[in-house]
């Protein structure tokens, strides 16, 4: 079958020129809860958007917009302390250069970097995760993928600025959550995401983070079912189903302020038949799919 046939995602993607949308890495290991082999996945999720075609049968819709392939940014081999900066400067070149970027990870650690790097002030930025766990572990013996959300508080980012989504029972402690509810985080555990609808959930977090400038989400996909993410190490059974996953993609990427989505956790040496590597491949078409929906917008150099 010939590639104007079968369209794919990959054939929007380009490495000069301008874009809508950039494509960055940041395949970060160092210094993780759970030793995996995160660094593996930027490069694995490119090959797999080879997998994904460009038209949605559910809507009649084609994608057409232009992903600008920024590469990898270098921080094998280096702790969260050493990749604060290269990832951040990084993040700050696409985030003004393109309407949105696509930040593929490596660990959670990548997410404080790329708040730093939206090029607004951080009290200005708003963050969402989807996300297991708090992310609060103590910073005191050193940053790691267990603590972003520690670091960025640390660092100055309000806690009115943050909303936690898809948190797992059973996989947090009481002195996070006693310091997540101190700094006016807001929360919302698995229960009640699937009770509400992750719609209802996600309108009443962006509504709290209305007065920023700017916002990004962190996608840990240790929030999905673990056994529809196996690659995850920290997923857990009883979590998000991939289906509200890619629901809450769609409706993130269509949001005006949106300047950064970051992937995290994926670990394709545990992976199983494909299954985590696909999820993170349709999560790219969905985010792809709600930043269509916005209003129209010029595609800037980069």
């Amino acid at each position: 079958m010939s590639p104007s046939s079968w369209p794919r995602i990959t054939d929007l993607i380009v490495t000069d020129g301008p874009a809508e949308v950039a494509l960055l890495g940041a395949p970060m290991k160092e210094r993780s809860v759970t030793p995996a082999r995160y660094d593996l996945a930027p490069d694995l999720v490119r090959q797999t958007l080879r997998r994904f075609s460009t038209y949605d049968v559910e809507t009649g819709e084609e994608l057409t917009l232009r992903i600008r392939d920024h590469g990898n940014v270098s921080v094998e081999g280096l702790t969260p302390e050493q990749g604060f900066e290269p990832i951040r400067d990084a993040a700050r070149r696409c985030t003004s250069a393109h309407a949105v970027t696509l930040l593929v990870g490596g660990h959670n650690a990548i997410t404080r970097p790329a708040a730093h790097g939206l090029g607004v002030p951080l009290d200005q930025v708003g963050l969402i995760t989807l996300d297991a766990h708090f992310d609060l572990r103590d910073t005191d013996e050193g940053l790691m993928n267990g603590n972003p959300i520690s670091a960025l508080l640390e660092d100055g980012l309000p806690g009115a600025n943050i909303c936690q989504i898809g948190l797992a029972p059973f996989a947090n402690s009481p002195k996070m959550h006693h310091v997540a509810k101190e700094a006016g985080i807001g929360v919302y555990t698995i229960a009640e995401v699937k009770s509400r609808g992750i719609a209802s959930v996600l309108e009443e977090a962006l509504a709290a983070l209305d007065h920023t400038a700017a916002i990004m989400i962190d996608f840990d996909i240790d929030v999905i079912d673990r056994s529809q993410s196996p690659g995850a190490p920290g997923a857990r059974p009883g979590g998000m189903p991939a289906d509200m996953f890619f629901a809450a993609a769609r409706h993130l990427g269509g949001q005006e302020k949106l300047k950064l989505v970051d992937l995290t956790e994926f670990d394709p040496a545990l992976d199983v038949s494909d299954i985590t590597a696909l999820t993170v491949g349709r999560w790219v078409c969905e985010v792809l799919a709600g930043f269509t929906r916005r209003a129209p917008f010029p595609a800037r150099e980069g």
